[in-house]
C-alpha cells in the first residue's frame, strides 16, 4: 500500500505544517493554495481574498502508520475549526478551516469526524469547516515552504491542543 495524500486548510499554513509534519506517519508536506478561482495565485492576491483560495496543507502519509481519520483528528486538535474565515489574529477566507477530499472514502470519513468531534461538546459553538471535492493545488512561494523551521520566531499561532 502506498502513501495518501490529505488537503487541509486550518489559517495560516505556517503552523498548521509545522505541526503536522511532526506527527508519526506524516511523510511529507508542503504549503500552498487551494479552492479559488485564479490559476498560480500568488501571496499577495490570495490576501486580497477576492481569488477565494485558501491556504492549504498537502500532507502526504503513511497509511500504515497514521489513518485519514487520525490526521483529521490532529487536524480539529490543532485550530478551531468553529470560527468562520478566521484563526486567532488572522481573518479572512484565506484562513478558512476546510477538508478538501480526493474521494468518497475521505469525504465520509470527514463528515463522521466533524459529527463526532461536534458530538463530544470539545468546542462550544458548532463546527463550520467546509468540506470539499479536491480543487487544483497550487504551491505557494519557495520562502513559504518550511517557514517556521527557516524562521523560528516567524508568527506562530496554532497549538496542538490535547
Amino acid at each position: 500500500m502506498g502513501n495518501e495524500k490529505a488537503l487541509l486548510g486550518a489559517g495560516c499554513f505556517w503552523g498548521v505544517d509545522l505541526i503536522l509534519r511532526k506527527i508519526p506517519g506524516i511523510v511529507k508536506t508542503e504549503v500552498g493554495y487551494a479552492g479559488g478561482t485564479t490559476k498560480n495565485p500568488t501571496y499577495e492576491e490570495v490576501c486580497t481574498g477576492k481569488t477565494d483560495h485558501a491556504e492549504v496543507v498537502l500532507v502526504e502519509f503513511n497509511p500504515e502508520v497514521i489513518s485519514y481519520a487520525q490526521v483529521l483528528d490532529v487536524f480539529f486538535r490543532l485550530h478551531d475549526p468553529t470560527t468562520m474565515n478566521r484563526q486567532h489574529n488572522d481573518i479572512g477566507t484565506q484562513y478558512r478551516s476546510v477538508i478538501f477530499t480526493y474521494n468518497d472514502e475521505q469525504k465520509s470519513t470527514a463528515l463522521e469526524t466533524i459529527k463526532k468531534v461536534n458530538d463530544s461538546h470539545v468546542f462550544k459553538n458548532p463546527i463550520v469547516t467546509q468540506v470539499m471535492a479536491a480543487p487544483d493545488f497550487f504551491t505557494a512561494e519557495a520562502y513559504h515552504q518550511d517557514y517556521l523551521i527557516k524562521n523560528p520566531s516567524g508568527y506562530m499561532c496554532h497549538i496542538l491542543r490535547d
